[in-house]
Protein backbone atom coordinates (compact mmCIF):
# COMPACT_ATOMS: atom_id res chain seq x y z
CA UNK A 1 0.00 0.00 0.00
CA UNK A 2 1.19 3.14 -0.88
CA UNK A 3 2.72 5.55 1.43
CA UNK A 4 1.25 8.22 3.25
CA UNK A 5 4.02 10.46 4.69
CA UNK A 6 3.07 12.42 7.68
CA UNK A 7 -0.81 11.85 6.58
CA UNK A 8 -3.02 10.53 9.58
CA UNK A 9 -4.42 7.14 9.55
CA UNK A 10 -7.03 6.65 7.19
CA UNK A 11 -8.81 4.24 9.73
CA UNK A 12 -11.84 1.31 9.28
CA UNK A 13 -14.91 3.23 11.03
CA UNK A 14 -16.01 6.75 9.22
CA UNK A 15 -18.76 9.12 10.89
CA UNK A 16 -20.42 11.39 8.84
CA UNK A 17 -21.86 14.21 10.89
CA UNK A 18 -25.35 15.75 9.83
CA UNK A 19 -27.91 18.13 10.56
CA UNK A 20 -30.07 17.50 7.64
CA UNK A 21 -31.97 14.28 8.30
CA UNK A 22 -32.05 14.88 12.19
CA UNK A 23 -31.54 18.18 14.43
CA UNK A 24 -31.27 16.45 18.06
CA UNK A 25 -27.51 17.28 17.52
CA UNK A 26 -24.84 19.30 16.61
CA UNK A 27 -22.28 18.19 14.28
CA UNK A 28 -19.72 18.86 17.21
CA UNK A 29 -22.16 16.62 19.33
CA UNK A 30 -22.44 14.25 17.01
CA UNK A 31 -18.37 14.16 16.56
CA UNK A 32 -18.26 13.76 20.47
CA UNK A 33 -20.42 10.96 20.72
CA UNK A 34 -19.42 9.25 17.63
CA UNK A 35 -15.57 9.41 18.76
CA UNK A 36 -16.63 7.60 21.94
CA UNK A 37 -18.88 5.31 20.25
CA UNK A 38 -15.45 4.16 18.38
CA UNK A 39 -14.88 6.37 15.45
CA UNK A 40 -11.71 6.83 14.02
CA UNK A 41 -12.60 9.35 11.36
CA UNK A 42 -15.09 12.16 11.06
CA UNK A 43 -16.37 13.45 8.17
CA UNK A 44 -18.26 17.01 8.72
CA UNK A 45 -20.84 16.79 6.03
CA UNK A 46 -23.06 19.85 5.96
CA UNK A 47 -24.55 20.72 2.05
CA UNK A 48 -26.58 23.78 3.06
CA UNK A 49 -26.56 27.01 4.98
CA UNK A 50 -24.41 30.11 4.76
CA UNK A 51 -20.89 29.80 5.10
CA UNK A 52 -20.60 31.35 8.24
CA UNK A 53 -22.81 28.78 10.17
CA UNK A 54 -21.33 25.99 8.42
CA UNK A 55 -17.82 27.33 9.07
CA UNK A 56 -18.79 28.43 13.10
CA UNK A 57 -20.24 24.53 12.65
CA UNK A 58 -16.84 23.21 11.58
CA UNK A 59 -14.68 24.92 13.83
CA UNK A 60 -16.82 23.41 16.62
CA UNK A 61 -16.33 19.83 15.35
CA UNK A 62 -12.39 20.44 14.52
CA UNK A 63 -12.24 21.43 18.23
CA UNK A 64 -13.86 17.49 19.54
CA UNK A 65 -11.49 15.95 17.10
CA UNK A 66 -8.71 17.43 18.26
CA UNK A 67 -8.96 17.17 21.95
CA UNK A 68 -9.63 13.11 21.10
CA UNK A 69 -6.93 13.28 18.63
CA UNK A 70 -9.09 12.12 16.16
CA UNK A 71 -8.95 13.14 12.47
CA UNK A 72 -11.94 15.57 11.05
CA UNK A 73 -12.22 15.38 7.02
CA UNK A 74 -14.39 17.85 5.39
CA UNK A 75 -16.81 16.74 3.08
CA UNK A 76 -16.68 18.63 -0.65
CA UNK A 77 -15.40 21.91 0.84
CA UNK A 78 -11.24 22.49 0.54
CA UNK A 79 -11.75 26.13 1.95
CA UNK A 80 -13.53 25.10 5.56
CA UNK A 81 -11.17 21.93 5.73
CA UNK A 82 -8.07 24.80 5.42
CA UNK A 83 -9.72 26.87 7.44
CA UNK A 84 -10.80 25.06 10.47
CA UNK A 85 -7.42 22.95 10.18
CA UNK A 86 -8.75 20.17 9.38
CA UNK A 87 -7.14 16.65 8.50
CA UNK A 88 -8.03 16.55 5.17
CA UNK A 89 -11.07 16.35 2.75
CA UNK A 90 -13.32 13.91 1.36
CA UNK A 91 -14.24 15.15 -1.99
CA UNK A 92 -17.14 14.31 -4.76
CA UNK A 93 -16.65 13.76 -8.55
CA UNK A 94 -18.15 17.12 -9.04
CA UNK A 95 -15.79 18.84 -6.20
CA UNK A 96 -12.68 20.75 -6.81
CA UNK A 97 -10.19 18.28 -8.87
CA UNK A 98 -7.59 16.28 -6.45
CA UNK A 99 -4.36 17.68 -7.79
CA UNK A 100 -5.57 20.56 -6.91
CA UNK A 101 -6.42 20.31 -3.12
CA UNK A 102 -3.34 18.55 -2.83
CA UNK A 103 -1.71 21.67 -3.66
CA UNK A 104 -3.79 23.34 -1.50
CA UNK A 105 -3.83 21.51 1.26
CA UNK A 106 -0.13 20.16 1.07
CA UNK A 107 1.52 16.35 1.07
CA UNK A 108 0.24 15.57 4.22
CA UNK A 109 -3.44 15.87 3.86
CA UNK A 110 -5.67 12.83 3.98
CA UNK A 111 -7.91 13.24 0.59
CA UNK A 112 -10.23 11.14 -0.14
CA UNK A 113 -12.81 11.00 -3.27
CA UNK A 114 -16.01 9.18 -3.82
CA UNK A 115 -15.27 7.11 -7.16
CA UNK A 116 -18.50 4.64 -8.05
CA UNK A 117 -16.44 2.78 -10.90
CA UNK A 118 -13.18 1.21 -11.58
CA UNK A 119 -11.94 3.90 -14.03
CA UNK A 120 -13.16 7.05 -11.75
CA UNK A 121 -11.07 4.58 -9.15
CA UNK A 122 -8.15 4.33 -10.89
CA UNK A 123 -8.30 8.15 -12.23
CA UNK A 124 -8.08 8.86 -8.14
CA UNK A 125 -4.55 6.44 -7.88
CA UNK A 126 -3.23 8.28 -10.50
CA UNK A 127 -4.10 11.68 -8.94
CA UNK A 128 -2.87 10.93 -5.47
CA UNK A 129 -6.28 9.88 -3.48
CA UNK A 130 -5.51 8.61 -0.12
CA UNK A 131 -8.52 5.98 -0.55
CA UNK A 132 -11.82 5.94 -2.16
CA UNK A 133 -14.99 5.84 -1.16
CA UNK A 134 -17.20 3.53 -3.06
CA UNK A 135 -21.00 3.18 -2.94
CA UNK A 136 -23.67 3.14 -2.99
CA UNK A 137 -23.03 -0.48 -1.66
CA UNK A 138 -26.55 -1.08 -0.34
CA UNK A 139 -29.89 1.35 -1.21
CA UNK A 140 -29.84 4.59 0.29
CA UNK A 141 -32.10 7.71 1.04
CA UNK A 142 -29.46 9.90 2.41
CA UNK A 143 -28.52 11.19 -1.30
CA UNK A 144 -31.35 13.22 -4.17
CA UNK A 145 -29.94 11.05 -7.00
CA UNK A 146 -27.64 8.39 -6.02
CA UNK A 147 -25.88 5.81 -8.19
CA UNK A 148 -27.16 2.49 -9.16
CA UNK A 149 -26.47 -0.16 -6.24
CA UNK A 150 -22.91 -1.85 -6.45
CA UNK A 151 -23.28 -4.38 -3.68
CA UNK A 152 -20.66 -6.96 -2.70
CA UNK A 153 -19.84 -7.69 -6.01
CA UNK A 154 -18.82 -4.17 -6.22
CA UNK A 155 -16.57 -3.71 -3.26
CA UNK A 156 -14.78 -6.57 -4.68
CA UNK A 157 -14.22 -5.26 -7.83
CA UNK A 158 -12.83 -2.16 -7.00
CA UNK A 159 -10.92 -3.32 -4.05
CA UNK A 160 -9.06 -6.01 -6.59
CA UNK A 161 -9.00 -3.27 -8.84
CA UNK A 162 -6.67 -0.38 -6.75
CA UNK A 163 -4.01 -0.33 -4.05
CA UNK A 164 -5.39 2.49 -2.03
CA UNK A 165 -8.14 1.17 0.74
CA UNK A 166 -11.59 1.19 -0.41
CA UNK A 167 -14.46 2.68 2.01
CA UNK A 168 -17.76 1.17 1.53
CA UNK A 169 -20.78 3.49 2.09
CA UNK A 170 -24.77 3.70 2.06
CA UNK A 171 -27.02 1.53 3.38
CA UNK A 172 -24.66 -0.24 5.61
CA UNK A 173 -25.75 -1.40 8.75
CA UNK A 174 -24.02 -2.99 11.72
CA UNK A 175 -25.04 -6.26 10.67
CA UNK A 176 -23.88 -5.60 7.18
CA UNK A 177 -20.70 -4.35 8.10
CA UNK A 178 -18.53 -7.20 8.14
CA UNK A 179 -19.75 -8.54 4.85
CA UNK A 180 -18.40 -4.99 3.25
CA UNK A 181 -15.28 -5.64 5.07
CA UNK A 182 -14.68 -9.20 3.70
CA UNK A 183 -15.82 -8.10 0.11
CA UNK A 184 -12.44 -6.48 0.57
CA UNK A 185 -13.40 -2.79 1.76
CA UNK A 186 -11.08 -1.41 4.34
CA UNK A 187 -13.67 0.12 6.14
CA UNK A 188 -16.70 1.94 5.77
CA UNK A 189 -18.35 5.63 6.25
CA UNK A 190 -21.75 5.33 8.03
CA UNK A 191 -24.51 8.04 8.65
CA UNK A 192 -27.92 8.09 9.28
CA UNK A 193 -27.49 5.02 10.58
CA UNK A 194 -25.67 6.62 14.06
CA UNK A 195 -26.53 9.80 13.16
CA UNK A 196 -30.30 9.38 13.65
CA UNK A 197 -30.14 6.73 15.98
CA UNK A 198 -31.86 7.03 19.49
CA UNK A 199 -28.58 6.83 20.88
CA UNK A 200 -25.42 7.41 18.51
CA UNK A 201 -22.99 6.44 20.99
CA UNK A 202 -24.08 2.90 21.09
CA UNK A 203 -24.98 2.83 17.52
CA UNK A 204 -21.23 3.69 16.81
CA UNK A 205 -20.22 1.00 19.45
CA UNK A 206 -22.08 -1.50 17.22
CA UNK A 207 -19.85 -0.74 14.10
CA UNK A 208 -16.98 -0.68 15.97
CA UNK A 209 -17.58 -4.32 17.42
CA UNK A 210 -18.63 -5.51 13.95
CA UNK A 211 -15.32 -4.24 12.64
CA UNK A 212 -13.41 -5.98 15.26
CA UNK A 213 -14.85 -9.07 15.06
CA UNK A 214 -13.81 -8.76 11.41
CA UNK A 215 -10.09 -8.44 12.67
CA UNK A 216 -10.11 -11.42 15.03
CA UNK A 217 -11.55 -13.73 12.51
CA UNK A 218 -9.19 -12.87 10.16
Amino acid sequence: MRATSGRPAIGQLHVLTDFTFQQHHSHAELARLAILGGAEVIQFRQKTGSIRDVLASAHATAAVCHQHGVPLLIDDRVDIALAVGAAGVHLGQTDMPLVEARRILGPDALIGITAPSIPLAKDALRDGADYIGFGPVYPTRSKANPSAVKGLEGVLEIANAVDIPVIGIAGITATRCADVLRAGAHGVAIMTAITCAADPQHATAQFARAIEGVGRLA
